[in-house]
């Protein structure tokens, strides 16, 4: 599992790689998490279409950063993006579908989080 976070301008992008399971080093994900949280994203994408698996400790971990992006003064965005059919089925079991917003590809949520685009209206619900 790698966890990267690239910073734009006005899109912060959060790329989750490999298998993000239980058992991980759970340092490692802390150290993120914070990494990210002292960050000003106000808009995120993650970026999931290399991310193989994901387990309780990734779903945790999901969740924490789209808290701590969406409940940002003056209100942040966060998105997912290329859920392969396993991620996504973890995500649609645990309804986080039905609350963060997902898109197919990296350029619709980029533009959806520019104010673009089919998926931009979906975009800042959650």
């Amino acid at each position: 599992m790698q966890i990267e976070i690239e910073h734009g301008d006005e899109v912060c992008v959060l790329r989750l790689t490999g298998h993000f399971r239980s058992g991980e080093d759970l340092d490692y994900v802390r150290d993120k998490a914070d990494e990210i949280r002292s960050h000003d994203c106000h808009n995120m994408l993650a970026d999931l279409r290399e991310l193989q698996s994901i387990g309780s400790m990734g779903m945790g971990f999901v969740v924490g950063v789209y808290v701590s992006v969406t409940k940002r003064a003056g209100g942040g965005r966060f998105m997912l993006v290329g859920a392969n059919r396993r991620v996504r089925e973890v995500l649609d079991i645990t309804r986080l579908s039905t609350i963060i917003p997902l898109v197919a590809d990296l350029p619709s949520g980029l533009a959806a989080l520019h104010g673009e685009g089919p998926a931009a209206e979906s975009a800042g619900q959650g």
